[in-house]
This record gives structure tokens, sequence and C-alpha cells, in this order.
């Protein structure tokens, strides 16, 4: 909201795991007006509860969900690119299989090219390459450590 100036109508496009991130954005997204784009591997997906919820508030509140398995297709035309951890606390004896379905999935100046041209990177740190490389998550679009500094305040 600081950097567009608003919400209502921008496409966010998370590329990465199911997890508890990824479910908060399914559940508040369509509410304040913004398209949700998801890609996550097979046997990653958000708890379908959730995605349940998330396709009511979408007709609901006249928002677009979508969700795929192609990295490239969920940033198609997104405004802001989002991942999270691949591996979350408790999971680190899954860590080999995990990066092995994690696969392609990592965010890339490649994957900013489907993007709006406004396109912005979020991440709610601490990150690893794996899941998204230095050159996105270093550049000028990368609004990671601002997100952190708000995140400050919000504690």
């Amino acid at each position: 909201q600081e950097h567009y100036g608003g919400l209502k109508g921008l496409t966010i496009a998370w590329i990465g795991d199911g997890n508890n991130v990824l479910q908060s954005f399914l559940t508040s997204a369509a509410k304040l007006g913004m398209h949700l784009r998801i890609a996550t591997p097979r046997g990653f997906e958000p708890d379908l509860r959730i995605t349940k919820i998330a396709e009511q508030n979408s007709r609901e509140y006249g928002t677009k969900l979508l969700l795929t398995t192609e990295p490239l297709e969920a940033a198609d035309g997104a405004n802001v690119l989002v991942t999270d951890t691949w591996i979350s606390m408790g999971q680190e004896e899954e860590k080999k299989e995990r990066l092995k379905a994690f696969q392609g999935y990592q965010i890339t100046m490649q994957t900013a090219k489907s993007a709006a041209s406004n396109w912005t990177f979020l991440h709610c740190l601490p990150r690893k390459p794996e899941e998204v490389d230095d050159e996105v998550f270093y550049s000028p679009r990368s609004l990671v450590f601002q997100e952190a500094e708000n995140r400050k305040w919000t504690i």
C-alpha cells in the first residue's frame, strides 16, 4: 500500500510453499481488492479449507484467484512477486525432498519478465538464495527491508 498508493486492483503472485504466510494472503487478499495468483509444487498446496474460503471471498469481492503449479503462469501480469521459506521450522528433515520439489520456483529476473512493468518483490525474511536470487533480492524492486521495518512497528 505504501509503495503503490493503494491495494485495490493489484495482482499478487505467490510462488512457493502453501504455508501459513500464503494462507494469510488467501484469507485477506480479496477483501482488500487484490487478485491472487499462486504457484505451488504438487503436494505443497495451501490447506483446502483455506482455499475454499479464498474462492468464496474472490467471488464475493469480485477479484480473481488462480492456483497453478507453473511459476511463470502465476507471475504473469503480477504487480507483486512474493515468496517465503521453503523449509519452515520443524521441516528440517524434509530439506532434501523440499529442495527437489521446489526446483524451478526460485524467483529470478526471468520470473519478473512475466510480471507487470511495475513489479516489486516481497519476502518476510530470512531468505535463502534458492527462494529468490540475489539480483531480485537486492534490486531496487525489492521492498523486503521496508516490509521488515513495517512489520517491526506492528509488533
